[in-house]
């Protein structure tokens, strides 16, 4: 195949996919289609967010299916992708370029028996699949053998997922070097990255030489000349919350306000719609429909700001997104980077402010300890599935190990990436193959970790320009000062916040109260557990909508109700004290309780009596004193599964007789008192005992909630 040939084809299906008749390629685009359609290689490809990696795969696959001079057309290309908004971003790109593109996903179950015909006709072009997906036992078994053995292409969207250095490791990502051994020698392979440092490409490409297949790696430089980067170091929540509240709309065009937690983005997005800001949270809570609804308000400039968790993250794309401002920062720079490079990818200038917290490390810290797995946890899960004579389900394992769910979707992953457990239709099987825990892996990946941790609050000193420190964390050699970041050039937005913004944040951050849902359905499998409970719990033995002051993770209360629930036992401070009270003046029950009860604490005795009295003095309620603990009361592990928290404190809390006598006699609920809200077993079956003694409702109140 001539080089003319190509390059003629190959700009007609660029200018078809981007719909201008003087579309260029730009500098590695036409050298990594090269590569893969005349060449059948294996191509690395890391460039910036926005040079147009999905261009070369596009594009290959229309050289591909067509045939060029002579060459037979080949089968459809096979792209994993990590998410659905990525996904639902892609396929459109594809039409628009004449590629025939489809995805399977969990959101379009309807439609897999069409596109399994589609396929089967070879009437599709590009087919994308999340990596979960390759491990569907259906598509592993039926579909997968015929697509590997036809493939014309296979791209490996955000690659650095792969890698466990990546900052976005995803174990099921790792499932990819299986298919890529399995492939026709003549098939090749594109994996493409924004975020990999030198350690991630070395280990991106080793996995890609899966089969003894040379990498040809196509690296850019990383630098974005529109950005404008800068830190604005404000101590306090409401210091940053006000800069927004008095600043958000001297920022141009529309943009992203990146939150590290749920509950910040949810509260911020809160606080910035009531002072009349157009802005919608975006998070994991929120529904498929809705995201794809609130990206389209982004996209058409109908709202100001997304405040976002990193669930709007790879995939979102917004050419002229005119900035990006984070609310506390990512752990890394290189996911700090890929964040910020949804700005300004066709626009002459984005403006990307960062305003750090004192609670980053806090939850840096949090996250990072969940991601990774724990050797006990491991054999359990391991011999639990060997000990079975069936599938077990991810609830029935709940039931035999204490993981909590999260971990334990996770930790399957992991020990089915490294053959140790299988999913099959039904569950989850151990296969017998040896299996060891990689202790020494796990250390240096931590160890990455932290070096990271230190990497981003460099950052944020300023002693070097801020697009090449990201760009020297990314081991990019053409790093070099940018002239327009706040070091360079000194700051370009206003570093303090009027009195009336601070008096705003203040107030909003002030306010307390935190709807606490009750529990309505048993775990399951709790049997295995000696605990003769299944199916929804009962109307007689259910607690009340319930309240807590704040969630720990909260922007305002959070780092106050640590503080108290972390430190020495004693009576509650006074501003605990009148924020239970302002929660309880607030609550709109039913029917106002007669009485409190409290839950016997092993770590804060001393604070929820006073709780509990203090509230039954000022609300001229009865005190009846507290639940007596059981055989040493409630126990377990604080971060373990729903269904051992409930054998923790199942059996664990007694009425006692003198209570049960006052109980007998009221005529309304009972306000019950605990200080941290987890699991909310605690309180349920607190509350199932009260009701069985005789109270006619039960109100629970916590502290705190860890949610």
């Amino acid at each position: 195949m001539s080089a003319l040939p190509l390059a003629e084809a190959a700009s007609g299906a660029l200018r078809r996919l981007t719909g201008r008749d003087d579309a260029a390629f730009r500098d590695g685009q036409l050298e990594a289609i090269e590569a893969l359609v005349c060449g059948r290689r294996r191509v690395l490809v890391v460039q910036r967010t926005g040079w147009g990696k999905s261009a070369v795969y596009f594009v290959a696959t229309r050289l591909l299916r067509d045939g060029i001079d002579g060459t037979p057309p080949t089968g459809p290309t096979l792209i994993v992708s990590p998410l659905l908004a990525l996904m639902r971003d892609q396929v459109a790109a594809a039409r628009r370029a004449g590629v025939r593109a489809t995805s399977i996903t969990s959101a379009n179950a309807e439609e897999w028996g069409e596109i399994r015909a589609a396929l089967a006709a070879d009437a599709v072009d590009v087919l994308l699949v999340s990596p979960e997906r390759l491990n569907n036992p259906r598509f592993r078994e039926e579909q997968l053998p015929d697509l590997a053995a036809r493939c014309g292409l296979l791209v490996v969207d955000e690659a650095h997922c792969i890698s466990d250095w990546g900052h976005d490791f995803r174990p099921d990502y790792r499932r990819i070097r299986d298919l890529l051994v399995g492939l026709p020698e003549a098939t090749p392979v594109l994996a493409t990255t924004a975020t990999a440092n030198a350690r991630v490409v070395q280990d991106v490409v080793e996995q890609l030489g899966a089969g003894g297949r040379p990498v040809d790696a196509i690296r850019g430089g990383l630098a974005r000349d529109s950005l404008r980067l800068g830190v604005l170091p404000v101590a306090t929540p409401e210091q940053r919350i006000a800069w927004l509240l008095a600043h958000l709309g001297e920022l141009p065009g529309s943009g992203v306000i990146y939150a590290l937690t749920v509950a910040a983005a949810e509260d911020v997005a809160a606080t910035l719609r009531e002072a009349g800001h157009a802005v919608r949270a975006y998070t994991g809570r929120t529904e498929t429909a809705e995201r794809e609804q609130l990206e389209r308000a982004l996209l058409a400039n109908e709202v100001k700001a997304l405040v976002a968790t990193s669930a709007l993250g790879m995939g979102f794309d917004k050419p002229d997104l005119g900035f990006v401002v984070h609310l506390g920062a990512p752990s890394s720079p290189v996911a700090y980077y890929q964040q910020v490079g949804r700005a300004g990818r066709a626009t002459d200038q984005a403006d990307v402010l960062l305003l750090p917290g004192s609670e980053d490390r806090d939850i840096w810290s949090y996250f990072a300890s969940s991601a990774m797995p724990r050797q006990d946890q491991a054999a359990a899960v391991i011999a639990a599935l060997a000990s079975s004579e069936r599938p077990l389900s991810t609830p029935a394992l709940e039931a035999i190990v204490d993981v909590r769910r999260t971990r334990l979707e996770l930790l399957l992953k992991v020990l089915d990436v490294d053959g140790a457990v299988q999913r099959v239709s039904g569950g989850w099987i151990a296969t017998g193959r040896s299996w060891s825990y990689d202790a020494e892996r796990y250390a240096r990946v931590a160890a990455a970790r932290e070096r990271e941790q230190q990497l981003m609050l460099d950052y944020q000193q300023g002693g070097t320009c801020r697009m090449r420190f990201l760009q020297e964390a990314l081991d990019d050699p053409t790093a070099d000062d940018c002239g327009r970041c706040d070091v360079c050039a000194g700051a370009w937005f206003a570093a303090d916040a009027p009195r009336a913004a601070i008096a705003a944040a203040r107030a909003r951050l002030a306010r307390v109260g935190v709807e606490l849902e009750p529990r309505t359905m048993w775990p399951t499998g709790m049997d295995r557990l000696g605990i003769p409970v299944r199916g929804r719990i009962g109307a007689d033995a259910a607690a009340a909508p319930g309240r807590a002051v704040a969630r720990l993770s909260d922007l305002g209360w959070g780092q106050r109700l640590r503080g108290v629930l972390d430190g020495p036992d004693g009576p509650a401070p006074d501003w605990l004290a009148r924020a239970t009270i302002e929660v309880l003046r607030d609550w709109q029950w039913q029917s106002r309780p007669v009485a409190v009860v409290s839950v016997p604490s092993r770590r804060h005795p001393q604070l929820i009596d006073s709780v509990a009295r203090g509230l039954a003095e000022v609300g001229r309620l009865t005190h009846l004193g507290a639940l007596e603990p059981v055989d040493g009361g409630p126990h377990g592990d604080p971060g373990g599964n729903s269904a051992f928290r409930l054998a923790g404190v199942w059996g664990r809390l007694g009425v006692p007789e003198r209570l049960a006598a006052a109980l007998a006699d009221l005529d309304g609920p009972v306000l019950l008192v605990d200080d941290l809200a987890s699991s909310r077993w605690t309180l349920t079956v607190a509350s199932g005992a009260l009701r069985r003694a005789g109270a006619p409702e039960v109100l629970p109140l916590a502290l705190a909630l860890d949610a």
